[in-house]
This record gives structure tokens, sequence and C-alpha cells, in this order.
């Protein structure tokens, strides 16, 4: 306990020799027969006692009821000064001090006041209940000049131990009440990454639920989610701070290169503690000169580290308890779950969107293809059979429109047959969108036709190639851009062609109305 002007601790050399109790606080019962048993009678001090433990415990304030318990203290023994000093939940903390008659000068430490008389007696008994230690209750200076008795400190052990079961329940509630908000905070974690998908979140999007959800129950100034780079080490992809923008920005940048002692203990599954991280020598990135108190914890799921999750105090800012410590790695192994489970359930809801849009191609392919297929065949009896020209005119432009139609159904079918969204488009859909782009200028959508298995056999290379020829190809086709008279255009992709030179390659046609087929591009396979 620090030494405070006007209150010696007890090793203070220049105080009294403090009159101690023995370490463990015998039962509050038991001291109250020992007054009540005095060879004098009952104490006279005893009602005022009683009274003071039924204040006491009808007080639901604990910093209320340790000051209370401090008066009652100073008044039961006749002392000048009392005090209670508490330990934080680890004991390693710096104590807390609640005292009484003690001026804000002394309390501060700000140097003792002008006339104030030296202790000439102190008393020390250890705040615990069953044998848990919560501090120390002290009295100081009795009024008469005498030292403090047997029943001084009968009654200073019996308000020591009413001080525990104060600070106890108060602990125990406080822990209770923390346990309760950590598990709804990961309850809704859960809940907001599985309802995530149906409203089109990503997997950023989950990410940073995490790290929000986090900051907050830890009461940290960042929370971040933090994934194996690809060059090694982790960097930094989802965030909650509330640091301001340029910090922010450069934590979002950062990466912690794959030498630190961090990566390999958050890789080996292992949580990281630091009451300092700026100071801290197993630090070697630029972002933790920002913070001070931190926990890295392993995002872990079937044995296998996902990332880590960061929850950082800033500089000076309270050290985390051993209780915040067990909360958090539980928090990160729910939240790492349920970052599995969302993944899950997006791969399953994008795989009964492919299995409908497959059921949709099938039903163009095999229904409406067919019978509009059919038809064109009706349309080109009736063509052969028509004697008027207007008429046979009139049928044979129903049978191109016909054809573009079915094209146009191809064109959806292929697009329907699609991979992600994020998976690179095969040489066939390149196609078609370049088809299909050109229609406005041309004034017609160009048919397209493939020949053979051109997305496995055509590369990348020349996949490039044929694009851009096409492109260029459906630019001036004749000269007839948006006229009424507009070209009819068949672009055929043929990756079964035999080139001039014998060998195998993939051709590229295009044909305008009833011209020649023009090869525009080629190259060998």
């Amino acid at each position: 306990m620090p030494q405070t002007p006007g209150l010696h601790g007890p090793t203070d050399p220049h105080g009294p020799a403090p009159v101690r109790a023995p370490d463990a606080a015998e039962d509050t019962a038991q001291s109250l027969r020992e007054l009540s048993g005095s060879p004098d009678g009952p104490v006279p001090r005893l009602p005022q006692l009683l009274e003071a433990m039924v204040a006491v415990g009808t007080d639901l304030d604990v910093d209320s009821a340790l000051r209370r318990i401090a008066e009652t203290a100073a008044s039961l023994t006749s002392a000048r000064y009392a005090a209670i000093g508490t330990l934080d939940e680890d004991g390693e903390g710096p104590p807390g001090l609640i005292t009484y008659g003690v001026s804000p000068d002394a309390r501060r430490g700000t140097g003792r006041p002008a006339g104030h008389p030296p202790e000439r007696s102190f008393l020390d008994v250890p705040v615990q209940v069953h044998g848990e230690r919560f501090g120390n209750l002290y009295v100081a200076d009795k009024r008469d000049g005498a030292e403090f008795g047997a029943e001084d400190l009968h009654l200073v052990r019996i308000l020591a131990t009413e001080a525990g079961i104060a600070m106890g329940n108060a602990r125990a509630y406080a822990a209770a009440r923390q346990r309760r908000r950590w598990i709804d905070g990961a309850a809704s974690v859960t809940n907001a990454l599985l309802a995530g998908p149906g409203t089109g979140s990503t997997a950023e999007d989950a990410l940073t639920v995490v790290a929000e959800r986090g900051r907050e129950l830890a009461e940290a100034a960042t929370g971040a989610v933090m994934l194996p780079h690809s060059e090694g080490g982790m960097e930094v992809v989802a965030i909650s701070t509330v640091l301001p923008d340029p910090a922010r920005d450069e934590a979002y940048r950062g990466v912690i290169p794959p030498e630190s002692p961090v990566v390999h203990q958050i890789r080996a599954g292992l949580s990281v503690h630091s009451d300092d991280f700026a100071a801290d020598p197993r630090s070697v990135s630029p972002l933790s000169r920002h913070y001070g108190p931190t926990m890295l914890l392993p995002l872990r799921s079937n044995g296998k580290v996902l990332g880590a999750l960061a929850l950082c105090r800033a500089s000076g800012g309270r050290r985390f308890t051993s209780t915040e410590r067990t909360l958090a790695a539980q928090f990160a192994v729910q939240a790492a779950l349920a970052l599995v489970i969302a993944d899950t359930q997006r791969d399953r809801e994008r795989l009964a969107v492919y299995e409908d849009r497959d059921r949709i191609a099938r039903d163009l392919h095999d229904l409406v293809i067919q019978r509009l297929f059919a038809t064109g065949m009706l349309l080109a009896g009736a063509q052969r059979k028509a004697v008027v020209p207007e008429v046979r005119d009139g049928v044979g432009r129903a049978l191109d429109e016909l054809d573009a139609t079915v094209q146009e159904i191809r064109t959806a079918i292929i697009a329907l047959q699609q991979g992600p969204a994020e998976t690179p488009a095969g040489l066939r859909t390149r196609v078609l969108q370049e088809a299909g782009a050109a229609a406005a200028v041309l004034g017609t959508r160009p048919s397209v036709r493939f020949v053979g298995p051109v997305d496995a056999r055509v590369g990348e290379v020349n996949g490039e190639e044929l694009v851009k020829a096409l492109r260029a190809a459906l630019a001036e086709p004749g000269g007839r851009r948006g006229t009424p008279e507009a070209a009819r255009i068949d672009v055929v992709v043929d990756a079964t062609a035999v080139l001039g030179d014998g060998r195998a390659g993939v051709r590229l046609t295009v044909t305008e109305r009833e011209g020649d087929a023009v090869v525009v591009w080629e190259a060998p396979l």
C-alpha cells in the first residue's frame, strides 16, 4: 500500500509499531462472542457496531458501504484516521484507497498539512472472505493517546469481515454482469453473421461485425480482425476504432511482419497479452505505438487458426483483468465458429442459386428453344409454299427474328451457367458479351455460334487476341451501323479449325447478311 501523509503503512519506519491481526480473519460471530463475553461485561460499543453492520448490509453501493465502514471503524476505536486499501481483481494493479479523517491533500500525497501530529498508534487488519484477500482496513492515532487494545482489534476485525463481504458481493455481481454481457455479445455476433447472407452481406461485413462487437465488449479503443497475409505475417482486414482518422487509416493498412513473435504465437493457437503494447519487445509493428493494454486472440476452429482478434486499449488505459482475458478468449472461439458457420451458409445459399439457374437454363434449352425451333420449321415450310413475294419476304423476316431470339436465349443460358461473379469469365461468355454490346451500334444483335470446346482449348493469350479482333470487326460492319438496313451479322468461333499449314487452330469468322464469311482472326492452338 502506498504511503499516505497522516496514515502510515505497516512498513513505515517512522510510524508506530502496528498491531496486526492474524492473516486469516476469524468468524464474525466468534469475535462478537468474545466482545460479549468480556470480563468487564458486554462492550458498550456493541450496539453501534451491530447498527453499522445492518446499514452496511443494506447498502447496494460498495464505495458507500466501504466509506461507512471506515467511518464506523474510526468512531468505535476512537481513531483519528481510518482507511480501506483495496486490491484489484488480480492483486497486481495499483491499490485503491478509501479514507476517513484524511484531508484531500493528504490523500493525493501532496504533503502533510500544517500542524498534523504524528500517529502514535496503528492497527492493520486484512480484508478477506473465504481466504480471498480484498485489501486491508487501517485505523491510526487513538485519540486518548493510548494503544489500540484487544477490543479494538475485535471490532476492526468484524468490520473488516463486513468490508470483505461487501466487496466480494460487489465483485461477484460485477463478474456476473460482465459474463452476461460477453455471452449476449457472442450471441448477437452469431445472429448477425447467420442473418447476414440473406441480406447480401459479404465476408468482410462478417469480420467487421466481430471487430466492432469485440471492441464494445472489451471497452477497448480498437477491435480488429487479422488474417494471414499472402507474403507471410498477418494483415488487418476489418477494424472498429475510436482513434482519429489518420491513426485509423494507418491501422487498417497495417501488416504484422512474419518475423514478429506475436505472429508465431497466434499461428500456434496461443493468445498474446500485454499491459503496454507500445513498449512490448514482442511487438515489431508500428501499429503498437498507439496502444497500451492489448489482447491478441486466435480465431480458431477445428484445430485450425483462421486469424486473430485484436482488442487494444489506448496507452495508459486500464489493464485487462484475468476475467476479461478469459471472457474475451471464449468470445473469440465463439466468433470463429460463427464465421465458419456463416461462410458455410453463404456457400449453401450460393449453391442453391446456382442449382436454380441450372434448372432455368435446362427449361429454356429443352422447352423454349425446342418450341421456337419447331415454329421455325413450320415457317420455313410456309415460306417455300408461298406464292406472293410479299408473304415470302415477310415469313423470311420472321425466321430471321426467330433465329435472333434463339441466339439471345442461348446467350442467357450460358450466362446462367457461369460461376460466381468473382470467377474470370470464359471465352464463350466474353464473346457473347461483345456481341451484346455491339447490338446497340449495329441495330441488330449478332448471331453467335461456337464449334468445339472453345473454353477448354483456347488459352488466355489467344482468347484476349480473339476478343480484340471481334470487337474491331463489329465496329464497322459494311458501313451500315444503326441504319434501318442494318446488316445481319453471324459470328462463328471454331476451336476445331485446321489452319493452312495443317496445324490445329482456332478461327474467328464474321459474315454480314448474304455475303461471304470473312476470316478476321486465326491462331494455332
